[in-house]
Formats: structure tokens, sequence, C-alpha cells
């Protein structure tokens, strides 16, 4: 039996939940995957699977051999693809992790030119604005927006984006237009409930800072919902370009108080901490910083 082989297909069937999906991921047939990993398990003497009403799922032996030679596999993997070279392009999975409207507005209608680069290669694009834990879902590459909480990753800043306080004409033309930051105690905020958002808004001008805590009734944790708030005529919210660069190309939200600076928003690469980032993982993170992300 090919152990390295083996390993590979019970780490897919482990990922995917079942035979089949393996089976298709790794294009040979289900039968040839279950007999496999029977092999495996007689070879070890233990059971390594079990099927519940969620599909197969690791036993306790099963989870516990799937940590240590997940890292075996993506460590064989990497030393292939170093071995080819890159005239080929790559090859193999890549996961990432986005915030949705990031994911959505500036990678998904791009993301066509990296594949086309790379045919033989997969990509997972995990949309989630919550902090993950890259390592327990098995990413290699996450993207987070703000300032970073978790020491245990490393972290590469790509980029940072202007943030700036939008409405769109008909809220404004409602209420009327804020003249200073203090103004908008009287408006109606629409606060992002992650890292980067928060109830109180921090404003400078020619070495004058001044913080406002501002009156919400929604709050989103999610951009989206931030977004279509917004859109909605429902208040002011501060957002980055890249979560409105089409509004605001176009004129559907308009800036307010622009004689007044707010910090700027970054973008990070985080991968987990303890391997190197994969060649995948390295490349994809190279074609995002040749992006304009504005």
């Amino acid at each position: 039996m090919d152990r390295l082989h083996a390993m590979e297909l019970f780490v897919r069937v482990v990922e995917t939940g079942s035979f089949t999906a393996a089976a298709a991921a790794a294009r040979i047939g289900q039968p040839a995957v279950s007999k496999t990993v029977a092999n495996l398990e007689a070879e070890l003497g233990v059971r390594l699977l079990v099927r519940t009403t969620r599909g197969l799922q690791p036993t306790e032996a099963g989870q516990i051999y799937f940590e240590r030679v997940r890292q075996v596999v993506r460590d064989a993997d990497e030393a292939r693809q170093l071995a080819r070279g890159t005239g080929q392009g790559l090859d193999g999975r890549l996961r990432v992790c986005a915030p949705v409207t990031f994911a959505r507005l500036h990678i998904v209608p791009r993301i066509g030119a990296f594949l086309a680069e790379n045919p033989r290669l997969q990509l997972d694009l995990v949309m989630d604005d919550r902090a993950i834990d890259p390592v327990s879902e098995n990413i290699d590459v996450a993207l987070r927006l703000g300032d970073l909480s978790d020491s245990s990753l490393v972290a590469r800043r790509l980029a940072t984006s202007p943030r700036r306080v939008v409405a769109t004409p008909a809220y404004l033309a409602r209420t009327g237009q804020p003249q200073v930051p203090l103004d908008l105690m009287g408006h109606a905020a629409i606060i992002y409930a992650q890292s980067v958002g928060g109830e109180r808004w921090a404003f400078a001008r020619d070495g004058e800072t001044v913080e406002v805590p501002v009156s919400h009734r929604l709050a989103c944790t999610a951009a989206e919902g931030v977004r279509e708030a917004v859109l909605a005529d429902l208040g002011v919210a501060m957002v980055s370009d890249w979560m409105m660069a089409p509004e605001l190309a176009d004129g559907r939200v308009v800036p307010v108080l622009q004689d007044w600076a707010l910090p700027g928003l970054d973008l990070w690469a985080l991968f987990p901490a303890g391997r190197l980032p994969t060649a995948r993982a390295r490349a994809f993170v190279r074609w995002l910083e040749g992006l304009s992300l504005a």
C-alpha cells in the first residue's frame, strides 16, 4: 500500500465528509477510496471513520491521526510543487477565508485571471466576516480587516483603505447635512458590530481630535447588512472605500464631513503559525497585492 497516497485520501475524506466527494476531488472511483481507507485502518489496527447523520466523521483515533497526517500531506504536496517549479502553474487545493463584502466586490469578479494562470488549482473561498481560526478550519491564508487581536498568527499587511462617514442623498435631504462631527449625535447611525466598527467614531483635523458617541438603532454583524441599511436611507455609517466602492463611484451614497479624517482600515493576510505558507498561499497573496483595490 502506498502509505502517503492513503494518507492523502483519508485527509480528503475527513475534509469533504464522504467517500464520494473525496473520490471526485482525487479523480478516482469511490470504491478505490473506500478500499484504501479500509486498508489503512487494517494496517493501523484502529477504526478511523464512523458514519453519522452528518456523513462520515473521524473517530477519536481518526481525529488524532488526521491532525498529524494532514501536515505530512501538506508538506509532501508543497515539496512536489517546489520541485515542479512555477512554469506549469500551481496545483492542489487552496483555502482562502475573506470578509463577505470584500470578497464579493474585490476577489470574486477578478479571480478568473488567477485561476486561468493556474488551471490545476482548486480554490475554496470561505466568505465569512467572523475572525475564524485558520488552523481549525484548515485555512491556508485568511484575509482580515482592521486591528488584529490574535498574536498566534503570522500577519502581513497588504493595503490600507480610507474610511469615511456616508449616507444617501435621500437621507441627507430628510435630516440635513452634518457640519461638524458632533452633529452626528443627532443622526441615526448604522453600526458594523465587528472589530472595525463601534459606537465611538474618532475624527481628526489640523491636530484636533474629536471622538463622537453615536446613537444607533441598527447594528449589523456583516458588512452586507450595513451596506443595505445605508442604501435603504436608514442612516449614516462609517465605512471603508472597499466596502462601498461602487456606490461611492456612482453617487448612490455620498461622504459627509470630508474636512475631517478617520483612521484608515488595514487589510491583512494571516497565516497559521508554526509552518511556512504554502506556495499556493504565497502566490495568491502576491496576486492580491497586484490588484488595484481602490
